[in-house]
């Protein structure tokens, strides 16, 4: 038998583009590469491998010398395994109404990690001291689960950015009331790319004590990581990952692709590039009478309103979701992979359908 041949199929056409999520697009080319490399001979298991080895030095090249990843499976995982790590069993997360652990995570947090969430209402999916006040009391109240931890999102669900002075100023709020702050960073490359600023300036130079690392949506197959910045916050960090189901034992295949990402620079240009589509996305929606983009585009995301019926005959030409469909506003994210022309091909046919509205 030839090994060489295989009975895979292409299933699809990878001509087909779209702006449903960044999760959309496929692996980035030096990702492949880079798993391909880590994929001869063997090396232990369970992180113990050379590749997560070398991946801690590089963490601590971004976040400071007292960091220290933990890669796991995917986005939801990090957060449970991070928002763990930091409370006690009667402990409770307060975060913006629209955080991903509230309303993306399939009750996760609370199912799985056991965890009440506290939440709050904001206009742009940014909490501030004064919103957190709104939940942040009845430390010594038993009936009410204790505030331990604010989960802020950098960049929000909603595209809009943090300064790292808000972040600062979070962080010392939190911690005056005996309180820690985890920052959930699915898109926290977009974040440091549109801020022009390391991931450092607004992490662990600002107080926040740990961190979800993304990959996925900027360029990797799967994995995360739980980024402990504050070693004095966390507790039992390698349990609470195993007992959370998120212990890779083939680790080094989570921990080269963010080698690959975050070594050198493709980090950044996949977070700049998909930014800049956006930007240009944005460009082009606002030309178009009758859509409104509902907050500033601040990272590699457009939300727009627009008629009911004209995102229905969009979506039959283009993959994207409606984020509010009772108001008629929708998601438009922009990827890694997103080109010049896949941006005008979709402005042109949002003018036609909105011409025919």
């Amino acid at each position: 038998m030839n090994p060489a041949k295989t009975d895979a199929h292409r299933h699809h056409d990878p001509q087909v583009r779209g702006f449903a999520s960044d999760n959309y697009a496929g692996v980035h080319p030096e990702v492949l590469a880079a798993l391909a490399l880590a994929n001869g001979g063997h090396q232990v298991s369970y992180g113990e491998d050379e590749y997560t080895d070398h991946l801690q030095r590089i963490v601590r090249s971004h976040f400071g010398a007292s960091a220290e990843a933990f890669p796991v499976f995917n986005g939801t995982g990090a957060n449970v395994v991070a928002l763990q790590a930091v409370t006690d069993r009667w402990g409770a997360v307060i975060c913006a109404e629209s955080a991903h652990i509230n309303v993306d995570e399939g009750g996760a947090p609370e199912r799985m990690g056991g965890l009440k969430l506290h939440t709050v209402p904001t206009s742009d999916g940014k909490l501030t001291p004064e919103l957190i006040d709104r939940q942040a009391f009845g430390w010594e109240d038993e009936h009410r689960a204790m505030p331990q931890v604010v989960s802020i999102t950098q960049s929000t669900e909603l595209g809009t950015l943090y300064t790292p002075e808000e972040i600062r100023a979070i962080c010392e709020h939190a911690h005056g009331h005996g309180m820690r702050v985890h920052l959930d960073g699915s898109r926290i490359a977009n974040a440091a790319a549109s801020l022009d600023v390391p991931m450092r300036t607004f992490t662990n130079a600002v107080g926040v004590d740990i961190l979800s690392l993304g990959g996925t949506k900027n360029g990797a197959m799967f994995g995360e990581a739980v980024v402990v910045l504050n070693q004095d916050a966390v507790r039992h960090m390698k349990h609470i990952r195993k007992m959370s189901m998120q212990l890779a034992s083939k680790m080094r295949f989570v921990s080269v692709q963010l080698e690959a990402l975050l070594a050198k620079d493709l980090w950044l240009r996949n977070a700049r590039h998909a930014n800049e589509m956006a930007q240009r996305l944005a460009e082009g929606v606002r030309a178009v009478h009758g859509v409104e983009i509902c907050y500033p585009v601040q990272a590699n995301g457009v939300f727009a309103k627009l008629p009911h019926a004209v995102s229905e005959r969009l979506q039959k030409r283009f993959r994207f979701y409606f984020w509010n469909e009772t108001e008629g506003v929708v998601r438009w994210m922009c990827s890694y992979d997103t080109t010049e022309d896949d941006v005008d091909a979709f402005v042109a046919a949002l003018k036609e359908e909105m011409a025919r509205a």
